[in-house]
Order: C-alpha cells, then structure tokens, then sequence
C-alpha cells in the first residue's frame, strides 16, 4: 500500500501525458490500468467534462476494465436536460457536494438512479463520483466529473479511495488543459468557420496579417426578410431565420466551403482555390453543387413551413471567382478575420440581379468559364459601386 500513498509516479506519468497530448480517454485508460496494477480493484471509470459547443454540453469518457475507452456527448434539448437532472452528477451539484459514495451492494442509489441500477445488475458492488471545480468556478472551463466503481465484494476499502483522491489535483490540471484547449478550438469554429480557427489559433492575431489567395465566392440572401420583420413577432422571425441559414449552410459545409459571415439575412462563403490553372475548377465545381443544394434544402422547408401556414423566404445566390485578401481587419481590440476585395463586393452586388433576371442563382463570368456545366450568357449589367458592366450567366 505505499505505492498507494505517495504516487509521485504516477502524478508524474499524468502531467507528461497531458503535456504531450489531448486524448482524455487515453489518459483516463492510462491512470485506471496502473491503479489496477497497483491493487486498486477498478472495474469501470469515466471522467465527464463540460462543453461549450451549440450541439453538445458535455463529454464523457468511460473506462470499462477490459474494454477500450468510448467518447460520448451528452446532446443539449428538453429531454436530454430531463435525463440530466435525474443523473448522479446533478444530485451532487444541487446539493453542493464535491463526493458522494454508493454502496452498491447495501442497495444505495439503483432505486434513485437508473446509471446505478444498471451498475449493480451488472455485479458493481461500489460507486464514488467526485466533482472538480477549476477556480472560483466563473470560468467558462467549469470542472469535471471523475467517478469510478468497483465489482468486488465488499467494495472499495478508504485506502484505495484516498489513492484515487492523491491522483485528483493532477488529473483536475490535465483535464483543464485540455479543456481550455478544446474549448478554444470549438468556440472559434463555431463563431469564425474550421479553417479561419486554426489560423487565429496558429497566431493570426494582429490587425492588417493577411494574405492574398484566389477563391470562389458565395453569397447567399433571403428575399423578403425586411418585410417580415415588420409583420411577425422578431423572436420567432430569428427561428425562421435560422432555418434557414441551417438549410443554405449545411448545403455549403458539404461541398468543403466555409461560411466568413452571416450578414443579416445574408451569408458570405469562400472556397479556398489551390489550383488556380486547373480546368474545370474543383472549387467551383463544388460552390455550384453548394449554390443548387442550398436552393433546393430552401425550396423544402419552404414547402414544410407552408404545410404549416407559416411563410416562406426564396434564396438567391450569386457566385464569383477573383482575388481575395484573406485575413485581418477592424479596430484593434476587436477584429473580423474576413476576405476583403473587388470580388466580394462584385459578389454581393451581382445577388441583386436575381430577381431582375428571374434567376435563384447567377455567375459571374470569371466563374463561367471556370466551371464544366453549360452556362448562358444573359446579358451585362452595371452593379452599384462598381465601375463599368458586369457579364452575369446563368445556368441553361
């Protein structure tokens, strides 16, 4: 048992691990085989940690003895908030505890927690979660869960839960490193798009950094917004909104481009272009399949929200191909990292001439000659802002 009481090597091992990498799950398998190894009768384990992620508001890793680490989330939602205050982490946190121990086999827990019951049909004999809170607990990286549970008869003795509990302020240091890095990463992403994060993270910080690249530009907007604001409650015109900004954006994400902006009842998005001689352009090829998918998506839940007696909102797209500034600019404690250029303003004038052309999407013909479909050339036209005419094509 005095491995058990002074595991300098095994606090060790753990902030070299953390150090090293990311991968909680393998840090939680590490920490359980080598407690196994030092007598401590683990059979399953799981660290959950909180999120900051519009799809999911947690993590979980679960170590079963045996059996590879699994990652699950834990979805936001009604239901999922329901399951979560019936858990044995919300019994904790609303009665202010930091631990709380199950003995299994006396029969606490399985009548009040389903997590439990299972637990103990399975042979678990012993239960022990413990909370962790990083700081004063204001940080936006709250804590973590750590639980773990044995199947022996008898259940754990106070020396193996005391050597668990050494392991803690080590643990709490590599989760939290983890955690703030994840919670970086995911927040950027959401906010500025996967490519735009990884460059902000990379140091891409200071007004003015940028670069000059080639790429296909898409705007999308949504005709009679400005209309319905006027006309509907402006909560309920936001949900509409989103909508459909899901049904155009999703369309964009599945053809590998990346929304800069959402522009009131616009949104900006660029397809990087890494061969620019190359005929026809992939990245063109993909924001049309993008601009036709996003057009239909729009067209079905228009036709549900009709079904629904709700209104409809048509989109119209334009697509360009130019030069771009890809990069910085704004105040200089409050950036946007956007492309700035002609193209984008070209871009973003050419939607206007939808309606006027009878057309959901239109094409600039830098981009026509670019692409492999048959195109047709439906006149020139002058764009407000912008110097000389402008030849718009459309699909035949």
């Amino acid at each position: 048992m005095d491995a058990l009481a002074h595991p300098h090597d095994l606090i060790d091992w753990i902030l070299r691990h953390a150090l090293a990498t990311d991968d909680l799950g393998g840090l939680l398998a590490g920490i359980c085989e080598r407690l196994s190894a030092r007598g401590v009768p683990l059979w399953r384990a799981s660290l959950d940690l909180p999120t900051i992620d519009p799809h999911f508001r947690a993590l979980t890793h679960k170590w079963w003895r045996d059996q590879p680490v699994t990652v699950g989330t834990f979805l936001h939602g009604p239901e999922q908030e329901q399951n979560f205050q019936r858990s044995v982490i919300y019994h904790l946190l609303s009665r202010d505890l930091e631990e709380h121990r199950w003995r299994l086999e006396a029969g606490e827990g399985p009548a009040e927690f389903e997590l439990l019951a299972s637990l103990r049909e399975a042979g678990g004999t012993d239960y022990v979660m413990r909370l962790v809170t990083f700081g004063d607990g204001g940080s936006v990286v709250r804590g973590f869960a750590l639980s773990f549970a044995t199947d022996r008869p008898g259940g754990f003795t106070g020396t193996e839960i005391e050597a668990v509990g050494r392991l803690i302020p080590a643990l709490g240091l590599a989760a939290y490193r983890t955690s703030a890095a994840r919670t970086a990463a995911s927040a950027l992403s959401v906010y500025l798009g996967a490519n735009t994060a990884q460059r902000v993270l990379a140091g891409e910080i200071r007004r003015g950094e940028g670069e000059r690249i080639a790429a296909t530009i898409l705007f999308a907007d949504l005709k009679g917004f400005t209309d319905l604001t006027e006309r509907a409650d402006a909560l309920q015109v936001v949900a509409w909104l989103n909508e459909h900004f899901e049904a155009v954006g999703a369309a964009v994400a599945a053809q590998g481009g990346e929304i800069l902006k959402f522009l009131g009842d616009g949104l900006l998005a660029v397809f990087p272009v890494t061969e620019v001689g190359r005929f026809p352009c992939a990245s063109c090829e993909a924001a049309l399949r993008a601009a036709e998918e996003a057009v239909a998506g729009n067209d079905a839940l228009n036709a549900e929200r009709r079904r629904r007696g709700e209104p409809a909102l048509a989109v119209d797209v334009a697509l360009h191909f130019g030069e771009v500034v890809y990069g910085n600019v704004g105040a200089s404690r409050r950036l946007d990292f956007t492309v700035i250029g002609r193209a984008v303003n070209e871009t973003c004038r050419m939607e206007a001439l939808c309606d006027e052309l009878g057309r959901s999407i239109v094409l600039s013909e830098d981009f026509a000659r670019r692409s492999a479909r048959e195109t047709i050339r439906l006149g020139a036209f002058g764009l407000r802002g912008v110097r000389g005419e402008r030849i718009v094509h459309g699909l035949a």
